[in-house]
Formats: C-alpha cells, sequence, structure tokens
C-alpha cells in the first residue's frame, strides 16, 4: 500500500491523500489551499492524481480545506462515490455553494481590471454546476459502523468533536492475506467543547496520520477565555463600540452564539445588538435544529426547550448584501460575526475595510489563521493592511481568543492518540506548520518513545 500526500503537509489547508493498494485508489479528503496566493496557487488537480482512476472519495468533514477541491476532481473527470457522514454531506453542500459564489465573484472582479489593460478573461475555479455534480455524488455513512467501499477496503467513521458530522477514518485494508488498519484523524476537537461530543476512542492501527495544527501548544481554556470575552464585551459596551469576529460559517458561529447566549441568560451581559452577517452561518445555523443527534446532551436539551431561542431575541440575521450594508451605519455596543473567518473573503472583509481605523472598535480574532491570510497578519501586529487594493490603518484592538478553536491543543492530540500508541504504530503527523509538526514529534517520542514521520508535499509512504 502507498499513501500519497496531495495536500496538508507542512501546511494546515488542502487536506488529499491517494491510498493506493494493488487493486484501488481511494482519496480520503480533497481540500482547498487557503491563505497567501502562492498557496492558494496549488488549487489544482494534479494530473498524476488522475481523477477518472479513483475509485472513491470519503471526507472527514465539511469544512473547505478538506472539501473545497471535490468540485474540481468531479470537473477533472472524477464520477464515483463521495462517501461522508450526513452531517458532513449536509454542510458541505452549503459551504461548497458559497464557494462557487464566491470564486465567481472573484474572477468578475479580476477580469474588471483585466479587460482595462487588455489581458484575457480568467474562468472560476469551478461554477455552481460543478458543486451540484459533486454533492449527486455523495453517500451517507453511519457512524460506527464498517462500510466496504471497495473491494478488500473497509471503512468506519468515529466521531471526531471538531465540527457536527465530522469524523476520524479507519481504514481496514485486505492485502496478500493479511490486513492493515489506517487511521486518518481528520481535524480533531477538544474535549469538552459545547454542542460537540468528545473525540472516539481508536484501540488499533498500524499506521495513523494526524493533525497537528496546535502540535506545538494547548489552548488557553474555555472556562478562562470566556472570561475574558466577556470582559472585552462589557468594556466594547461601555464605549458604546462595534465588536468585529471573523467567524467560520459552520461551527465557530454557532459556538459564539452559544456563548453570548449563555452569557445573557445567566445576566453576566445585558443583551444588546448582534448581528449574524452570514447567509451561510445563517443557514448552517438552521441546519444545526437538523443533527440534533450528534450533539452533546445540553446542546439538545436547550435546543429542544426552546431555552436558546429565547436568549438569542437580540439576534439579527442579515441575509442581503442591502442588510450587510447597512451595518456601516449602525452604532455600538454590537457584535457582527461575519465570514470568512480566516479574512481573506466574505462580508468581514467590508467591515474591516470600514471599522479597523476606528480606535475604538474590537477585532476578536477566534479560529486558524493561515499563514499569507488578513487574519494572521492581524494576529501577528500588522499597523496597516491592505483591503481591496485600499490601505488601511489599524487603529481597532485585536484579540486572539484561541480557546475557542475547534482544534485539539497539544494535549489532546496526544491522549487521542495515545491507546493506539500500545501497538506501536507508524505515527505520521501531518496538517500543520513546521513548527508544530516538530514539537508535536518531540512530544510522541518522549512519551511513547515512537519515532514519527514528518512527509512533504506530494512524498509518497509505503505501509
Amino acid at each position: 500500500m502507498e499513501i500519497t500526500l496531495y495536500g496538508a503537509a507542512e501546511e494546515v489547508t488542502g487536506s488529499c491523500y491517494l491510498v493506493e493498494t494493488g487493486s484501488n485508489r481511494i482519496l480520503v479528503d480533497c481540500g482547498l489551499f487557503q491563505g497567501s496566493e502562492k498557496i492558494e496557487r496549488l488549487n489544482a488537480i494534479p494530473r498524476n492524481l488522475s481523477p477518472k482512476r479513483i475509485d472513491a472519495v470519503v471526507a472527514t468533514h465539511a469544512h473547505l480545506d478538506h472539501t473545497g477541491r471535490l468540485p474540481l476532481l468531479v470537473k477533472s473527470g472524477f464520477n464515483g462515490p463521495i462517501y461522508a457522514t450526513s452531517g458532513t454531506i449536509d454542510f458541505a453542500r452549503l459551504i461548497l455553494y458559497d464557494a462557487a459564489k464566491i470564486k465567481k465573484q472573484d474572477a468578475d472582479w479580476a477580469n474588471r481590471i483585466r479587460e482595462r489593460t487588455g489581458k484575457p478573461k480568467v474562468e472560476p475555479l469551478y461554477t455552481s454546476h460543478d458543486v451540484e455534480r459533486a454533492c449527486a455524488q455523495m453517500r451517507t455513512l453511519d457512524y460506527n459502523h464498517w462500510h466496504e467501499i471497495a473491494d478488500g477496503i473497509k471503512v468506519q467513521l468515529v466521531e471526531a468533536g471538531h465540527i457536527l458530522g465530522s469524523s476520524c477514518i479507519q481504514m481496514a485494508v485486505d492485502q496478500n492475506g493479511g490486513r492493515r488498519n489506517v487511521v486518518f484523524s481528520g481535524d480533531l476537537g477538544p474535549w469538552g467543547a459545547p454542542i460537540m461530543r468528545d473525540p472516539a476512542r481508536i484501540d488499533y492501527a498500524d499506521a495513523v496520520f494526524i493533525e497537528s495544527t496546535y502540535g506545538d501548544r494547548d489552548h488557553r481554556s474555555l472556562r478562562e477565555t470566556i472570561l475574558e470575552f466577556e470582559d472585552l464585551l462589557k468594556s466594547a459596551v461601555e464605549k458604546r463600540a462595534k465588536v468585529l469576529i471573523p467567524t467560520f460559517a459552520v461551527g465557530r458561529a454557532q459556538q459564539l452564539l452559544y456563548h453570548l447566549a449563555q452569557l445573557f441568560r445567566d445576566q453576566r451581559l445585558k443583551p444588546f445588538p448582534i448581528y449574524l452577517d452570514s447567509p451561510m452561518a445563517i443557514a448552517a445555523t438552521e441546519l444545526y435544529a437538523k443533527h440534533l443527534d450528534i450533539m452533546d446532551e445540553e446542546a439538545v436539551t436547550l435546543q429542544r426547550s426552546g431555552q436558546l431561542k429565547l436568549d438569542m431575541s437580540t439576534l439579527i440575521p442579515c441575509k442581503t448584501a442591502d442588510e450587510s450594508r447597512a451595518l456601516n451605519n449602525v452604532e455600538g455596543p454590537c457584535v457582527i460575526l461575519a465570514g470568512a473567518g480566516m479574512c481573506n473573503a466574505g462580508r468581514i472583509l467590508h467591515h474591516l475595510r470600514h471599522n479597523l481605523s476606528i480606535a475604538g472598535t474590537v477585532v476578536m480574532i477566534v479560529g486558524y489563521q493561515a499563514r499569507g491570510s488578513l487574519g494572521r497578519l492581524l494576529v501577528d501586529g500588522a499597523s496597516r493592511v491592505k483591503i481591496f487594493g485600499e490601505t488601511v490603518p489599524v487603529r481597532a484592538t485585536i484579540r486572539g481568543l484561541g480557546g475557542f478553536s475547534a482544534h485539539a491543543g497539544q494535549s489532546d492530540l496526544l491522549t487521542w492518540l495515545q491507546p493506539m500508541t500500545r501497538h506501536m504504530p507508524r505515527v505520521i503527523i501531518t496538517h500543520g506548520e513546521d513548527h508544530p509538526r516538530h514539537q508535536l514529534a518531540f512530544k510522541v517520542q518522549e512519551l511513547y518513545g515512537i519515532k514519527a514521520e514528518l512527509p512533504k508535499l506530494y512524498e509518497t509512504l509505503e505501509l
């Protein structure tokens, strides 16, 4: 068996693994590269991936860096099944249609400039038609059941705790009279996160591909993060300031609404306007009610009792562009939750352009920011940034709240790995920048006596 990394090696985004046996070719994830222009130039289907010869795809979860190249894969000739949980399929459909819309807008914007300079037009990476074809090929797999997806290859999806529908993949490959078990972590969530169930325990693997987004550190505790969140909001209310939160539409938006509802319910904050300025986040929040079966018990109880709706009486969804633009004239205090989470697209860019130069504004960064992204520049302390070609001075307060991350920190990653280490599997660390990968490898060696491997992009491993 050979496994080639077509993404998420030396980087966090672009997750894509090709598993090849003597008779089958299976793809695990097919995500977009996100971040700088240089990184995003990798968004293609490499010729030697040979989409027409791929038997099936298994997706760990719906986020764009794990599913975002699926329409491109279909456009390039793949016509097999795409397997995932029902939650992943529902959210992937939402995310991919939105991505196609943004890509068309980006292409239209670029072509207006190119037309003025006499340059040929560019085409979007893919269209809503390509998304429609990809979604038509998606097939549901239930959690915690083995499914044969190709001759001699079975998979079992188990809870990853990252977003609703997210999974770790256990893959059993029968070859030459033996069986090899390969585990792909996907993106792992932290233990004890609201709404989500904890990651499942996996006891055996011959090889483990483990993510390392935060392999070099632990997040601040959720309790401490919520206290800081509360303090920032109280200060903003006193100053009648706007709070901008770049938000991933699936997962992070719902978690933040959950915490805001809790603060209002406990009367730690007097309710004030909360604008959910993201059609995709609005739709995703509605989808959450469809998937109560995979939420934790507390979230299910609050949802079914109607308490969350009562707590969120000041929530104002902004579906149209006019409603979004109107927020420029809204006075604080208020919170504006808008996509995209890395500030690399979407309505948050317009809010940042209008408000970064205002000293009272607070910008909360609540998720991972890829290298080269606007969000990363802000977190790293840039004094001025470019938005839509305009240089904008940064006078707003920028605060990173890593404790809201849907990614496991170093300790949680090691806890997830621990049961499998008793059988001394090969450990392959991916989905992380170099420093986090090396730090996690050091801890794996120190704690479990296993020398982890750190493959490069397009490297092939023989198992």
